[in-house]
């Protein structure tokens, strides 16, 4: 068995710099989503009341897969152990995965497409991570 290779410094910057974009974008859909609810149920009164619904609601349960991968790239670079190369691109591509809007996929990417479509704060968001990630395009269902 071969040992794994160390994480380089280019990947780890990397992944520290998809970590700032999918923040942003977190925080964007974030407050899309609020938007949203608060035209359906009226003001959220407070900030644990808000914070309450992004843990509990069903209007937020979708964007949990977003915080999940968030805190283990969180986890992978703060923790007592370098993460490995393999795991660091492991984290990169399920970023790459997980944004990839898709009107036919899971629920994620089927409300992540809808954002994509409606609001160009999402978009701008969007396209801050997708720079990162290279020439390859992240979807070619965004018209």
């Amino acid at each position: 068995m071969e040992p794994e290779e160390k994480l380089s410094q280019a990947t780890a910057e990397k992944l520290r710099a998809i970590r700032a974009a999918l923040l942003h974008l977190h925080k964007t859909l974030l407050e899309r989503e609020r938007d949203s609810y608060e035209r359906e149920h009226g003001k959220i009164g407070s900030s644990y009341e808000y914070l309450n619904l992004v843990m509990h609601d069903h209007a937020f349960a979708w964007l949990r897969l977003l915080s999940e991968l968030i805190v283990q790239i969180d986890e992978a670079l703060d923790g007592r152990e370098t993460p490995s190369e393999a795991t660091a691109n492991a984290l990169i591509q399920q970023s790459r995965l997980l944004l990839t809007p898709n009107e036919g996929g899971p629920e994620f990417q089927r409300k992540y497409f809808a954002s994509v479509q409606e609001s160009p704060e999402v978009v701008l968001a969007h396209g801050e991570f997708a720079k990162l990630l290279g020439p390859a395009r992240l979807s070619k269902d965004i018209h």
